[in-house]
């Protein structure tokens, strides 16, 4: 599947759904970057390019993110509240894939933003079709938004009030 090799973020603490997955992914023929948190708070790290994800070439920011929401640490709920409202990432693309039907939890996702909210299915051949529909739809038919100039926007807004009370600091002076 040609998918523009945008990065995957995949945010899951069980190593046995990690491992299906990068499974599933391989069987779909997704070749795009598929990279692992562990939970909510690797995730952050991940994205802030912290501790072990600091090399940001190495670590991209994703197209996607597929988050868990049952995590040890910080849970998929937190960390979706923590992305939306990050000036430089708010818009990154988050598609929770959860074991959960409840509808609370359902309503809480998309309450906190999320993109889409999708169930683990208990069959290996119909997530290799899930993971081809997500490839298919979030990387290659929809259109993307620009994260990497809002968060140079974010950056420049920074710098800029900076360098405001640099100058309302001198001209008090």
């Amino acid at each position: 599947m040609k998918t523009s090799g945008s990065t995957v973020l995949l945010v899951e603490d069980d190593a046995n759904d990690v491992f299906l997955m990068q499974r599933a992914f391989s069987k779909a023929n997704v070749t795009n970057p598929l990279h692992v948190a562990r939970d909510g708070q690797e995730a952050i790290e991940y994205l802030n390019h912290l501790g072990s994800f600091a090399d940001a070439t190495r670590y991209p920011q994703p197209a996607l993110m597929v988050l868990d929401l049952k995590m040890p640490r910080k849970n998929g709920f937190e960390t979706l509240e923590w992305l939306r409202q990050q000036p430089g990432l708010k818009r990154t693309v988050a598609v929770v894939l959860s074991s959960s039907r409840q509808m609370t939890d359902i309503n809480r996702a998309y309450d906190l933003g999320a993109n889409s909210y999708l169930v683990k299915p208990g069959d290996f051949q119909k997530l290799v079709d899930l993971v081809n529909l997500l490839a298919n739809y979030w990387l290659a038919v929809n259109e993307k938004p620009d994260i990497q100039n809002e968060a140079e926007a974010v950056s420049m807004m920074s710098c800029a009030e900076t360098q405001s009370e640099s100058w309302t600091t001198i001209s008090r002076s």
